[in-house]
């Protein structure tokens, strides 16, 4: 006869992820889909596209900013039960004050996932987080794949099914973000952040 484990409940991961990132500076956990998982750590690659991305938003002049760094926590999935750690955020300014460790994604326009070079980075950031990111209402969700060399914008997200509209782009390729992000990204650059 087959034992039956108790999921991990919400409160249970938030204890222990806070005691791991105390002890150990270069590990975050996130709980995904109700498994919990370690954030990869970046490289100096993966931190270039970041403030890629970054510097792109702020010439664009679009009144948004694009947290990075992997340092904020969002509640996502059904009922917020679940807990990521997205690679950048782009939200208002402000959006997260007094949030704490584990923002609601209310106010989110998009969130950013550049690919690690890991074993969990498929499920994670191809399966796993769209459908957290979906079922959170987040509009706009980016992958930049240094795996295949792509950029994919995930919108339309309709609970219970994910996105529902993707557009993907090879490196060296432009793609056009709707408003409110209203700008072009020209991925030229991303050709010399592959490893």
């Amino acid at each position: 006869m087959a034992q039956h484990t108790a999921q991990m409940s919400v409160e249970e991961f938030e204890e222990l992820a806070a005691l791991v990132a105390k002890r150990f500076d270069a590990v975050r956990l996130e709980f995904i889909n109700g498994r919990v998982g370690v954030k990869g750590m970046t490289d100096g690659n993966h931190s270039e596209v970041i403030r890629w991305l970054q510097e792109c938003f702020l010439m664009a002049g679009t009144g948004l900013w694009l947290y990075g760094g992997g340092e904020l926590g969002l509640r996502i999935e059904k009922y917020r039960k679940g807990r990521a750690l997205p690679d950048a955020v782009l939200a208002p300014r402000g959006t997260f004050a007094g949030e704490g460790d584990w923002a609601d994604a209310k106010g989110v326009v998009m969130t950013v996932e550049v690919t690690s070079y890991d074993a969990d980075t498929h499920r994670r950031d191809r399966e796993e987080k769209p459908l957290g990111y979906a079922e959170a209402g987040i509009p706009h969700y980016l992958l930049i794949d240094r795996d295949d060399c792509s950029v994919t914008l995930y919108s339309d997200p309709a609970p219970g099914e994910g996105y529902r509209s993707t557009v993907r782009k090879s490196f060296g390729a432009k793609l056009s973000l709707p408003e409110p992000l209203g700008i072009e990204l020209d991925t030229e650059e991303l050709k010399q952040y592959v490893d």
